[in-house]
Formats: C-alpha cells, structure tokens, sequence
C-alpha cells in the first residue's frame, strides 16, 4: 500500500513542479484524492509523532486548497505539502529519489538556457569521489563555466553517483578527458598558500585547477600554475584549515565570474 501511495505522490510532485513555483493547475477531486492519500499514510503506525503530524498538516493544507478549487475553479496545486510527504514516505520504505528528478517537472534542462562564458575553463585533477566530481559540474553550470577537463585519473562525469549530484549538469556542460599539459592557455590553481581570493587578479580567461580530496594539487600541476597565474586561495579560520573541493570550488568560481561580469558591466551573478 504505501509504495503505490509513493508512486502517487511522485506524480503528483512531477504534476506540482511542471509550471514553474506556480505548479500545474488542479481540480477539487484532484486535489482532494491527494488529500486523502497523505491522511491514509499519516495512520500507518509505523510513523512516528512527529512524521504523522507533518503529513496530517500537508493533507489539511491539500484539502484547504481542495476547498478553495471547488469555490472558484482550478488553481495551482501546491507542491511544498506533497514533496514533504513523498520524502517521508520514501525515506520509511527505503525507496532513493534521484536528486535530479528535482530539476523541473519533465527532468529536463536546456542548453539553450544556460550563460557560458567563452574561455571559462576547469581541470579536475584526480578527483575520487563521483559525488565531488557531480557537485562541480553543478556549480560550473550555475556560474558559466565553458568546459570541464577531466584528468585521466579522475572519477568519471559519467558515473551515476556524479549524474545523481550534479542534477543534469553533466549533460549541460561539455566535458573531455585530458592530462593537464593538453591545455591550451593560462592556468592557475586554486590551493592553500596562494595569493588570498580577495587579491587574486582573475583572468579573463583561463583554467582553474582543483586537486584531489586527499593529496591536493600535484606537484607538477602546482608549478605549471605558478609559470603561469600562480595559485588562489580562500582564507578560512577553522582547526581543519580547508575546504571541501566542491564547497572551495563554489566559493572560487562565484568570485571569478562576479569579477568579469562586474568588469563588462554584465549584473546577472
């Protein structure tokens, strides 16, 4: 019962997320069933408190809604109630809800779509986790990154678990297979004991370099770097003394592409 209780919210969420915030606009009964739906799971005793008290919430905030649609017509039907409801009820039954199911209502993204600024380049050096590697693309497509070089020794975009993180993006942003010394143009490296994000003169092209989890940037990637742009680094004030990859990354890349849009005049980031 509760898996194809599952499988009726999943639907519902996919109908909710379709037109942007505003969701696809649903009829009483529609609503009302989904209502009824959430009620049902909330009596499954295998809830605790507090996951049937956010479901019975949802299921009333769905039939207020479901009251509003009966007086005045179809409306929009709010997906923060169903969402909520379909993770619990996920999470309680084991079920794994891909991260990029999320991305709109159809899981799709368009390049189209997307700002790339030409020249804005990574390198991924031996990243091991698919789940970094994921989380990199993401943000190279959310800060207009051109392309991502990966090392012949880097965890693949292609993974499912990099595909599940990076919500798309691998499919957004081109990619290829590479060793460093393939690179064309400048390059810089963004590492600890480098010239502060704040002073750091960001190219206006160029490749950044990120290093493996565990070793950082390779010797010889580090000097190619500093013949080059040198090295960049974020001031951090904690015991560990640095960063996630894919967190530093973020922070790096904000601050790059602010600085050129800001130097063209262009205020989109």
């Amino acid at each position: 019962m509760l898996r194809k209780c599952s499988k009726i919210l999943a639907e519902a969420d996919s109908e909710a997320a379709e037109i942007g915030n505003g969701g696809r606009r649903a009829e009483y009964g529609r609503l009302r069933y989904i209502a009824d739906v959430c009620v049902l799971i909330a009596r499954d005793e295998g809830f605790d408190a507090l996951r049937r008290e956010v479901m019975e919430g949802a299921a009333r905030e769905l039939a207020d809604r479901a009251s509003e649609a009966m007086a005045g017509g179809a409306i929009a039907m709010p997906r923060r109630p169903i969402n909520l409801c379909r993770h619990i009820l996920a999470n309680e039954i084991g079920e794994m809800i891909s991260d990029w199911d999320l991305v709109d209502g159809a899981g799709k993204l368009s390049k189209a779509d997307r700002l790339a600024i030409k020249g804005i380049r990574i390198f991924l050096e031996d990243l091991r986790s698919p789940f970094n590697v994921g989380s990199v693309f993401r943000t190279a497509e959310s800060f207009a990154v051109e392309k991502v070089y990966v090392s012949p020794l880097c965890a693949s975009p292609d993974h499912p678990r990099a595909k599940r993180s990076a919500m798309g993006c691998t499919a957004l942003v081109e990619w290829e297979r590479i060793s460093l010394t393939g690179i064309d143009g400048p390059i810089f490296a963004l590492e600890t004991g480098g010239v502060s994000i704040d002073d750091f003169d960001f190219p206006r092209t160029g490749t950044m370099i990120l290093g493996s989890e565990e070793l950082g940037i390779s010797p010889s990637a580090l000097q190619a770097a500093d013949r080059s742009l040198g090295r960049v680094s974020i001031p951090t004030y904690g015991a560990k003394g640095s960063l996630n990859v894919a967190v530093a990354f973020g922070i790096a890349m904000r601050t790059w592409t602010a600085h050129l849009l800001s130097a063209s005049g262009d205020s989109r980031l």
